[in-house]
């Protein structure tokens, strides 16, 4: 976990992510991302020097009208001494059954990122913290450009003002395959995702055209997150662009 500590240290301090006195609702899904998320939040407590509180918040989709079993994130967040939340939604039930949903994803992300900000709003938190990586960035730049046709990504801070809540992403710079290993080394539970549409979405195709590209030119990937932040699209920006070559 040390390196990921790093990325995630890098990220809080560098687009002032945390603040003292922050209580932060993490969303975890029970993915790698998240619970990785949700450990080095936990961790970074210790020393990096803010003083903030965690709650984890999990939203069951319950696909298939079936509950999830997240008693192995229930007892992570024992272990990591935590408050666990776990809400049951409809979501899945409403996104595949009732609406029949071609694209679902759009639809389900949006039921999810509402039902996340009332229960974060409920706890008592200022902040809900989400677990995109860096991979998640450059991929969201590469879809927007050509799937919509516009430049932009998610930003890695940012403020609802219908819901006073500041929506914050610390592992933007880390890769993926850290987080993987992260996950791993740390020996983290995981929950399997049992989504009708995983493994076939517009992202898993993004990533799989990103992955070719990266192979045939080594570094591709790394220099698109460079042109948005050095274009300082959607906040990602440096502190001191100035001080930029």
């Amino acid at each position: 976990m040390q390196r990921m500590l790093g990325y995630m240290r890098k990220a809080i301090q560098e687009f002032d992510l945390i603040q003292d006195g922050d209580t932060i609702g993490v969303g975890v899904s029970g993915g790698k991302d998240s619970v990785v998320l949700l450990t080095g939040l936990c961790m970074l407590r210790r020393f990096i020097g803010i003083d903030y509180q965690v709650v984890a918040i999990t939203l069951d989709p319950q696909f298939g009208g079936v509950p999830g079993d997240y008693s192995e994130i229930q007892a992570l967040c024992g272990r990591l001494g935590v408050e666990y939340i776990l809400e049951r939604t409809d979501i899945g039930p409403i996104v595949f059954d009732v609406r029949k949903e071609p694209n679902p994803c759009s639809l389900c992300a949006r039921l999810r990122r509402g039902a996340l900000h009332d229960a974060a709003k409920a706890a008592g938190c200022n902040k809900v913290a989400l677990g995109h990586h860096y991979d998640d960035a450059v991929e969201t730049f590469v879809m927007n450009l050509f799937n919509e046709g516009r430049i932009g990504c998610f930003s890695p801070k940012s403020y609802l003002s219908r819901k006073d809540l500041t929506m914050i992403r610390p592992m933007v710079f880390a890769p993926e395959k850290e987080v993987r290993r992260a996950a791993v080394r740390a020996q983290l539970p995981v929950v399997k995702s049992v989504c009708p549409a995983d493994g076939n979405t517009s992202r898993e195709k993004t990533k799989a055209f990103l992955a070719q590209r990266e192979r045939e030119d080594h570094g591709f990937t790394y220099r698109l997150f460079g042109a948005m932040r050095r274009a300082g699209i959607d906040g990602w920006g440096y502190p001191d662009k100035e001080d930029v070559g």
